[in-house]
């Protein structure tokens, strides 16, 4: 069960393939049997989390069609959990054991959702690699020589080893996308006012969004429909909430899967760009026998900074478009104009950190 994503999940709790109960034994065991090695969580919830599922499957024989009931997650320790540890992964709030939930934990709660715990964080979110917290370091789950990225790496981490099939984060300028590109899933950054910040510890309120991480676009559709909406608590949260956005995220998943593409960077105005150029040709080769179109883009001159910090190109679509709404006059060398390809916004929803 730990490689299902959480729309397979629901669909076996909806079908009786097995209780959330089960499901979520099963995750806590493998919590407590590997984390050891990946320090992905600080505080496992592990008593509240199995309430929470006896309850939700109680409802659930009861007629209760909540699509999210039952289904596990984890949540990055800056949101305020009544009753839980909320550190932000320092020494400071080692003690802090929040009074009030979190409009997020609420809406998620409400949703009928299990919360396995509070997961590991750069403190007070400053940082992009899960190296500054009190609590240790977080390990890669593919290679525990690399770092998770971060602040949210243990939230990204615990995604990729299986220990949650969701889990929320936080992102001020990454902290969401970057560690999900680290790790291999699929991680969103919602347009900010979408979700509430309210019980969210802050590190700059006027850049900081929650976020859902997953393995799919739908999954974190799915989430995102649950935490969006209006907080009267929060001045700057906007409605609507979000309707309908798993539909549209299947939607343009399977438009996406079915002409699949990938940017290719031609030119790089840095010193190794030839070597780095030969490793993108051989990707592209072995990308294009898998059935996936490949269209050559230029770098931005004069801005070689734009994509540096951006692991594998997997922000390329919204900064590609971004930079042509911004520069529409821009020209290239050799006098051509648009020689930065962007990709359609369908591919968005491939497996990839993207910007909603």
């Amino acid at each position: 069960m730990h490689e299902m994503t959480l729309t397979e999940l629901a669909k076996g709790l909806k079908a009786g393939d097995f209780s959330s109960r089960e499901l979520t034994t099963s995750l806590l065991d493998r919590i407590e049997r590997l984390d050891g090695e990946l320090n992905t969580f600080i505080t496992v919830t592990r008593d509240q989390a199995l309430a929470a599922a006896d309850a939700a499957d109680q409802a659930r024989a009861r007629g209760d069609e909540r699509p999210l009931a039952g289904l596990p997650l984890a949540l990055k320790d800056i949101f305020c959990t009544r009753g839980v540890r909320t550190s932000c992964g320092s020494k400071m709030l080692d003690n802090f054991v929040s009074p009030y939930d979190a409009t997020v934990v609420e809406k998620l709660e409400a949703a009928g959702m299990v919360s396995l715990g509070k997961t590991n964080m750069d403190e007070f979110a400053m940082g992009s690699s899960n190296e500054n917290s009190f609590y240790g370091a977080v390990k890669n789950p593919w290679d525990k020589h690399a770092v998770p990225g971060g602040s949210s790496g243990g939230s990204a981490a615990a995604v990729a080893a299986g220990f949650t099939p969701a889990a929320l984060g936080t992102d001020t300028g990454g902290s969401i996308r970057q560690p999900a590109a680290f790790c291999g899933v699929t991680g969103l950054k919602p347009t900010y006012g979408r979700v509430s910040r309210y019980g969210m510890i802050a590190y700059a309120s006027s850049l900081d969004q929650g976020g859902p991480m997953a393995r799919s676009a739908e999954d974190c559709a799915h989430l995102l429909g649950a935490i969006a909406g209006h907080d009267l608590r929060d001045s700057t949260s906007v409605a609507p909430g979000g309707p309908g956005l798993p539909g549209r995220a299947r939607h343009a998943a399977g438009r996406a899967q079915d002409r699949p593409a990938q940017g290719v960077f031609r030119r790089w105005p840095r010193p190794g760009s030839r070597a780095r150029g030969a490793r993108g040709d051989r990707r592209l080769r072995i990308a294009r026998r898998q059935g996936v179109r490949g269209k050559p883009a230029a770098h931005p001159p004069g801005d070689p900074g734009l994509l540096r910090h951006r692991p594998g190109g997997s922000l390329f679509e919204p900064l590609a478009l971004r930079w042509r709404a911004l520069r529409p006059s821009l020209r290239y060398p050799g006098g051509s104009r648009g020689s930065l390809q962007a990709l359609p916004p369908k591919a968005s929803a491939t497996r990839s950190s993207a910007v909603f």
